[in-house]
């Protein structure tokens, strides 16, 4: 094996256990064909269709461009927001956070101290969850570990 092959072997096991980063996200369709229907990205997503236009409504969606017809039509870029939204969704980030946010990207680069300043205040918020949970855990090994011995000692003299 040579020093390149032993690296992309490293890497590839770095990757497929590295729990903190996710594989690249791949998109259904290549950029300049990504042109998709709400029903698509409610697939592709597992957002409901309703909650999709409701994103849009409160400002949390950037505008959606849409077909001649008036269909909403979703794009790479769009999926890419969504799943942002979700990740923030899953920080306990409050909506009106999150509008917030989306209306500083929109406002462009002279918000970038607010939009760290955003993040940062969250980041905060999920660490000391995060923490809370270490705690939860460690108390349900402990009872865990109890229940376990207390069964094998049961088993052991039921058996004598």
């Amino acid at each position: 094996m040579t020093v390149t092959q032993t690296t992309a072997v490293a890497t590839e096991e770095t990757e497929s256990t590295d729990i903190c980063s996710p594989p690249p996200r791949r998109h259904p369709r290549p950029d300049g064909q990504d042109s998709y229907t709400i029903s698509e990205v409610v697939a592709f997503t597992g957002l409901t269709a309703h909650t999709l236009r409701w994103y849009e409504r409160i400002g949390l969606m950037a505008h959606v461009d849409r077909s001649h017809t008036g269909q909403r039509r979703y794009t790479n870029r769009d999926l890419d927001w969504l799943d942002l939204v979700g990740k923030l969704r899953l920080t306990g980030m409050p909506v009106a956070d999150m509008v917030r946010y989306a209306e500083l990207v929109r406002a462009g680069e002279s918000t970038y101290g607010e939009r760290y300043e955003l993040l940062e205040a969250t980041r905060r918020d999920v660490l000391a969850r995060i923490a809370e949970l270490r705690d939860t855990l460690a108390v349900l090994d402990y009872k865990i570990g109890i229940y376990a011995n207390a069964g094998q000692s049961y088993e052991t003299a039921r058996t004598r």
